[in-house]
């Protein structure tokens, strides 16, 4: 019999609600996990045991009550630190911001709360999220559970490493340049990037306010090791909210039932290198879907290269307008890394502005003209397995070129993209990226738990120390 560590969570809320485990239980067993791993993988950087055990008693005294109970009622999440937790600060990894105390939940984390789940850890990200690798100069490195020496991603990558090694079945990230997507690749795990205007974000820490490349690209969204954990979470998330003038009522497309969709396959996106056996799993994981009967052609989107270069033009032109803030607050690794994408940036005007905003617009249209013959596009999530500690303070071109660039259109472009763990490269986990148009999230899902049903659920590992 599994471990309730070891579960999913949704298996967990069926186990709550049938009195088959208790929340307490069920949060015990987490934060029992949490003491026996995270002192090697340091993705956990704050704990909340005397709250989440009160909840989860509470959730119990629901469940013998008979109330009406929620999706995930009584079961355990993580949640970012830049993600608002009322009662903690949202530190953004950074010293600076160590006493920056939330007044309030994020919308995203009020909802999973109303859908009953109960929040017991947050988990470590880079300085400001700016960086694919998890090294925060307030709380340190953190490890991948496959292997010791390599990056769980960025920046989402405490809440990778947490769940792939069973400290927890769900948490919250976000997205501008692929962060809840490359840690989920790096760690072996499942997660989408929302189409914008799915998910709202609000912060109660200054600034409250988005400059124009986050009001266009940046996302937050969930991730588990299942897709139907996914699935069931973003359905908790989605909706307006008042706080967030972008979050948007809209109906999201899913697959209908006995559907068949034309699936472009880009095994090799163009632009830069792809690791052979990331590829072999794209076509894998396209073979699994031409056996369901779904339609697989290879097959590119326009402008794919072009919308990379607008993607780094977008947001480092932002990025330089509040370095001298950063670099404030920011470490060592963090600055370094900037300096290396600003070196490589043009000059920041109002012309490349105004070409970097009707070159996405002709893009985004291309790209939906593309998407109605193609519903589905199916990739790498990189090109590259993770990499070692610290690579990504190299060359930034390489870095984009041959590692990053399948998720970076996603952002571009406000496009959805799921990540489902496919294969192996290396030894190590390789993440295969379903993407479509805007505000087909739930197909993408669809898809992605296809991929899943027939490569297998991973099971959280112990992390590996040598």
């Amino acid at each position: 019999m599994s471990e309730l560590w070891q579960l999913g969570a949704l298996e967990l809320a069926a186990r709550i609600r049938s009195g088959d485990a208790s929340s307490r239980a069920v949060v015990e067993a987490h934060l029992d996990r949490i003491d026996a791993v995270n002192p090697h993988l340091n993705a956990v950087v704050r704990r909340l045991d005397d709250e989440a055990l009160a909840a989860a008693d509470a959730a119990d005294a629901a469940v013998a009550a008979g109330d009406d109970l929620g999706p995930f009622h009584g079961v355990p999440i993580t949640v970012k630190e830049n993600i608002d937790l009322a009662g903690t600060p949202t530190t953004q990894g950074v010293a600076a911001l160590a006493d920056a105390i939330a007044s309030s939940d994020a919308p995203s984390v009020e909802r999973m709360r109303s859908a009953g789940a109960i929040p017991i850890a947050r988990t470590n990200l880079p300085d400001f999220g700016l960086r694919v690798h998890t090294d925060s100069s307030l709380h340190g490195l953190t490890r991948n559970p496959h292997h010791p020496g390599r990056t769980a991603g960025g920046s989402s990558g405490g809440e990778a490493s947490a769940i792939a090694s069973g400290m927890s079945p769900l948490g919250l990230g976000n997205d501008i340049g692929g962060s809840l997507r490359n840690p989920a690749h790096c760690c072996g795990i499942a997660s989408i990037k929302p189409s914008v205007g799915v998910v709202p974000m609000a912060t109660v820490i200054p600034p409250e306010d988005m400059l124009l490349a986050s009001q266009q690209m940046v996302v937050e969204g969930p991730m588990a090791r299942q897709v139907r954990d996914v699935r069931a979470a973003l359905e908790v998330l989605a909706g307006p909210h008042v706080r967030d003038p972008r979050a948007l009522p809209v109906t999201l497309t899913d697959l209908a039932d006995g559907e068949r969709v034309d699936v472009a396959v880009m095994a090799d996106p163009p632009g830069g290198a792809t690791h052979p056996e990331i590829a072999a799993a794209v076509r894998a994981a396209a073979d699994i879907l031409d056996d369901a009967g779904h339609r697989v052609v290879e097959a590119t989107p326009p402008g794919y290269e072009e919308a990379i270069d607008m993607w780094a033009a977008l947001l480092l032109g932002e990025i330089g307008l509040i370095r001298p803030l950063l670099d404030e607050v920011m470490g060592d690794g963090g600055r370094e890394l900037l300096d290396n994408f600003q070196a490589t940036a043009p000059p920041a005007s109002i012309e490349l502005a105004a070409h970097v905003q009707a070159t996405r617009f002709r893009l985004m249209r291309e790209w939906s003209a593309f998407f109605a013959d193609h519903p589905v596009l199916l990739s790498p999530t990189w090109g590259t397995p993770p990499f070692e500690h610290g690579a990504d303070l190299g060359d930034a071109g390489t870095l984009v070129r041959d590692t990053l660039r399948p998720v970076l259109p996603g952002n571009l472009l406000a496009l959805p993209g799921a990540i489902v763990p496919a294969g192996t490269a290396d030894g190590l986990p390789v993440g295969v990226q379903v993407m479509g148009d805007r505000f087909t999230d739930l197909r993408c899902l669809a898809i992605a738990e296809t991929i899943q049903q027939s490569v297998g659920a991973p099971a959280p590992i112990d992390p590996v120390t040598a």
